[in-house]
């Protein structure tokens, strides 16, 4: 007898029925059954489930001779069910890894309840997977069994049959079954929950419950919704016929009410036509089962009493009336914005008319998330080497902390902000300002960039749209005619840019700023960081920055950093900015990742690593200036060389070993390969290529170009075999410290 008997009822689901067996064999946990009732499906849901049949013997394949529906399909699977418990998944509906274990687990250590609830997220066709918004009333605290009566906040959650694993001997004996059409769910499970000797909850999410575009039968305009009072009907009479159960009357009375007014509300479930009858039979059942007692808010019982009373052109004008209080809300609100945004620009307008503050300079950097980058690193030596220089930065008030206490903060959009870019003689920025701003005569424009460019970038783009995702290159154009100066990293930065940003700029081959801090910071400094992070004493911390990809809409990590961790050993903890999809388990974090998606300062983490996991991120050219070991994980780069473009071909000219995938990657840390000989060649090589002016002065080169108009006397880059100091990883036991091969 196995431990689990899965049900699967398939109709008009062949597009997803493959997902959704896949998803229970794939499981880890072995002992189950499958059971598929292709419900007389036109589509491929039969031959597909006979495949499947003939490939494992733990699928079943039922064939019903004509279509039934949802409910009389499940009972088909019932009858043939063996297993200790009773699960049921729809079609197109798929089980989570591991689902089955932590179910199968929870059953042991709750001692084998009537009823196992679990969680789910619902997983959108653009990919996007949220978990049920009331998952929290799933917690496991308190007693691991007991009855509905002592948590009934259950009854908030959905009231469908596939979150739940149900005992089969209980079920058999109270004799449940699932009744004929729409809304089947809600005779079962009402029933199930109220007269459960014993139930017991997973905090974690078990299926992946699709929201498809079209096709869902609860989402298709008809008269069938009418089933819900049958449905509820069938709740009510087993209540009265079971005393003991009065208790619930009054809960399901306003949950009955709750499903009335939802549906009736729904504008695509219900013809038009038939929306009167259905207020009307709506009205009936409330009155038949009216039973006072249960809470609800104010909105719903000034629902439920016009449902009471049958007044439904009432309900209608109070629902109208709603509708259009938010929608003159919204209108307001607009209205706010619209004439907010035309007194700045008017403000802006007459700031531009007042003399220049030739002793201000506006700062910002990655599009205002906070006080980083070269223009920071340019900033701080500004308020050194500048008596006078007033300095502001313009970054969203959650970040305005990260500003230092010598500048000013500006929040973007405000008047001091207008006023800010209308009369400051400096404006320093690695992306761009505002479209609004126009440049004066005698202001100074700066732009830093954020790195030096391994993927096309500019009006490179233009003949690549997958990267380019409808990027306005006349905006772009207009705004690199503003700058003054464009700042570079070294030559291949320099052709590169001058290419893609053709305008009429001196280009300041200095070095970056922000890569400063490298040679300027102590191992204490570095120990002070690893602590703040949370890298544990010893530990091997590995940075892990992919770059985003062009070719993807939804960014997804492109390694399992779980199962590297696995192979790397406990000495190893991952540094983690890869995109970090939600996850609709709502598992606790892998106590050795990190997640520093976040943080503002890349540089804070590249000092606190003790090596860099990356593909085709720019980070790579600013990381070997600490002369730390680099790994290009490569796993696809013919499609990223379709879709962006590479300047050069990284494979032939890598900072690091180069692997093709997850497995390489491993055997290249087991080995020790990744910190070798070679790979401290490799580094050199590019070191001296991409950083021949950071040297920790870049920002001083700049100030006293910029700034002081200097143009003899700038400190000369020093010579990286000379006196160049990377900084220093704290001494550690053992070879973990010992990076630099």
């Amino acid at each position: 007898m196995p431990r689990f008997s899965v049900i699967v009822p398939a109709f008009r689901v062949q597009a997803y029925l493959h997902a959704c067996l896949d998803s229970v064999l794939a499981q880890s946990f072995k002992d189950y059954e499958i059971i598929v009732v292709d419900d007389c499906s036109p589509d491929a849901c039969g031959p597909i489930a006979n495949e499947y049949a003939r490939r494992d013997p733990r699928v079943t394949a039922l064939h019903l001779p004509r279509n039934r529906g949802l409910g009389p399909a499940r009972n088909a699977g019932l009858g043939r069910a063996s297993g200790d418990y009773l699960i049921f998944l729809d079609g197109d509906d798929t089980l989570l890894p591991d689902a089955l274990q932590a179910i199968a687990d929870r059953i042991d250590a709750t001692g084998e309840p009537d009823v196992l609830m679990y969680d789910y997220a619902r997983t959108y066709w653009t990919g996007r997977s949220v978990r049920n918004v009331l998952g929290g009333l799933l917690h496991e605290a308190g007693p691991a069994r007991f009855r509905l009566t002592d948590r009934p906040e259950l009854l908030r959650l959905l009231m469908v049959v596939w979150n739940k694993a149900y005992r089969r001997a209980f079920v058999e004996a109270e004799g449940f079954a699932f009744p004929p059409g729409y809304y089947e769910d809600t005779p079962w499970t009402y029933p199930v929950l109220m007269s459960a000797g014993s139930i017991a909850v997973l905090d974690a999410v078990c299926v992946s419950y699709r929201q498809r575009r079209r096709g869902n039968i609860l989402s298709t305009t008809s008269e069938r919704h009418f089933d819900v009072f049958d449905q509820y009907d069938r709740v009510f009479a087993f209540i009265d016929a079971r005393p003991e159960l009065a208790r619930w009357r009054p809960v399901i009375f306003r949950r009955m009410l709750d499903h009335f007014t939802a549906l009736y509300a729904s504008r695509d479930r219900l013809p038009p036509h038939s929306r009167a009858a259905f207020f009307r039979r709506a009205t009936a059942s409330c009155r038949r089962y009216r039973t006072p007692g249960a809470p609800a808010s104010r909105r719903a019982l000034l629902r439920h009493g016009l449902l009471r009373l049958g007044a439904r052109r009432t309900y209608q004008a109070l629902s109208g009336a709603q509708h259009l209080g938010g929608r003159l809300r919204t209108g307001a609100a607009a209205a706010r914005r619209a004439v907010r945004s035309a007194a700045l620009r008017a403000h802006y307008r007459i700031q531009s008319r007042l003399p220049l503050r030739t002793r201000d300079a506006v700062f910002t950097a990655r599009s205002g998330r906070g006080y980083t980058g070269s223009p920071a690193a340019i900033e701080a030596k500004v308020r050194e080497l500048v008596p006078g220089m007033r300095t502001s930065w313009i970054c969203r008030p959650a970040d305005a902390h990260t500003v230092p206490t010598g500048a000013r903060h500006l929040a973007p959009g405000t008047f001091a902000h207008w006023t800010a870019l209308a009369r400051s003689a400096y404006l320093v920025n690695d992306g761009s300002f505002d479209r609004g701003l126009v440049k004066r005569r005698g202001q100074t424009v700066l732009q830093t960039h954020e790195g030096t460019p391994l993927g096309t970038v500019g009006v490179d783009l233009l003949d690549r749209p997958a990267a380019a995702r409808g990027a306005d290159f006349e905006e772009l154009l207009r705004s690199a005619d503003t700058w003054d100066f464009s700042l570079s990293a070294n030559p291949h930065s320099t052709l590169v840019r001058e290419r893609a940003y053709p305008s009429a700029y001196t280009t300041l081959e200095y070095g970056s700023p922000r890569n400063d801090v490298y040679h300027r910071t102590g191992a204490g400094d570095v120990a002070r960081l690893r602590e703040t992070l949370g890298v544990p004493e010893g530990a091997t911390a590995l940075l892990y920055a992919p770059a985003p990809r062009d070719y993807r809409r939804i960014q997804r990590p492109g390694l399992d950093l779980e199962r590297l961790l696995g192979l790397l050993g406990p000495r190893f903890v991952v540094l983690s900015r890869a995109p970090r999809p939600a996850d609709p388990a709502g598992r606790a974090p892998h106590p050795r990742i990190i997640d520093v998606g976040a943080h503002r300062s890349v540089e804070t983490l590249a000092l606190a690593s003790d090596a860099l996991i990356t593909d085709y991120a720019s980070l790579m050219f600013d990381y070997v200036n600490l002369d730390r070991p680099v790994v290009l994980h490569l796993d696809d780069v013919e499609a990223y060389e379709a879709a962006r473009g590479t300047y050069f071909d990284i494979t032939a000219f890598p900072p690091g070993i180069v692997v093709r995938s997850q497995d390489e990657l491993v055997d290249v840390f087991t080995t020790d390969h990744w910190r070798g000989a070679h790979a401290a060649q490799l580094r050199a090589a590019f070191r001296a290529r991409f950083c021949p002016y950071d040297d920790g002065y870049a920002a001083e080169r700049v100030v006293r170009r910029v700034f002081l108009g200097e143009t003899d006397g700038l400190p000369l880059p020093v010579p990286y075999a000379a006196r160049r100091t990377p900084a220093a990883l704290p001494a550690q036991d053992g070879a973990v410290g010992a990076v630099r091969g």
